[in-house]
């Protein structure tokens, strides 16, 4: 098993769904934990501090730049600093191009993607000056892939992916990596959205979330928060020292059609 003891980790948008499923792998491993995300944090801090690391919480918006600055000097001033740095911190809107509106355009892209450039670009100074760090950007199979109707998303994902790549290059020759991480679907608050929509027009909630996942996914199921751990703590291993600026698909078969 990976062990991250003596490591910082910082995971935006970790308070629940794919970024808690995350933060308690890398609990579980040793690291020590700085929660991000809204509202009272209490409950998500005792569930991964059960494992015996330090664990903060920082409510920064990540649409806001200098509020990122601020948690990653809340990082550096309470934790010595990031080590492993999850850009996971996302949200989503569906409308065709021409009726997409601007504010959820420019909010899209300041938290999906602005927000991974700004935390990537404030905590590489502090993995250099250490010699050692992990930057894992969760993108999406829509990062490779289009759906109609997911301009911003879509646009967003496919930019983290060229991010990740010009970050992969630029610290190639040092003990840090960047990698993106491209999941299918994962029941997350966001697709069961998508999930009750349908039932709302009068299918079967089973039914639901099987036409759901038969549209992309040949699996079937979904991926889960817990596997999407599990390859975060692969890429912050020695056996993943080599995986630079790759994009790794967990998505049940999608890509592969």
């Amino acid at each position: 098993m990976t062990n991250l003891s003596g490591k910082t980790a910082l995971v935006t948008g970790s308070t629940s769904g794919i970024g808690l499923g995350i933060a308690l792998s890398l609990a579980k491993a040793g690291a020590n934990l700085i929660l991000n995300g809204f509202g009272d944090a209490s409950a998500v801090i005792a569930e991964v501090a059960q494992f015996g690391g330090k664990v903060g919480h920082h409510p920064a918006d990540v649409s806001d730049p200098a509020q990122i600055a601020e948690m990653i000097a809340y990082a550096e001033r309470e934790f010595g600093g990031v080590d492993i740095l999850v850009n996971n911190a996302g949200i989503q809107h569906v409308a065709p191009v021409e009726d997409f509106p601007l504010e959820r355009w420019d909010a899209i892209i300041a938290i999906n993607l602005s927000s991974v450039f700004h935390g990537t670009r404030l905590s590489l100074p502090g993995m250099r000056a250490k010699g050692w760090g992990r930057i894992v950007n969760i993108a999406s199979v829509h990062g490779q892939v289009g759906s109609a109707n997911k301009s911003a998303y879509v646009a967003a994902k496919h930019g983290v992916i060229g991010l990740t790549k010009v970050v992969g290059l630029e610290t190639a020759t040092t003990n840090i990596t960047c990698n993106a991480i491209c999941p299918g679907w994962v029941l997350t608050p966001l697709v069961q959205k998508q999930i009750d929509a349908r039932i709302a027009t009068g299918v079967d909630p089973q039914q639901a979330q099987h036409d759901l996942l038969a549209e992309k996914q040949p699996s079937l199921e979904f991926v889960t928060p817990p596997q999407l751990g599990e390859l975060v703590l692969f890429l912050c291993s020695e056996a993943g020292s080599q995986v630079r600026g790759a994009a790794w698909n967990i998505d049940g078969g999608w890509l592969a059609q």
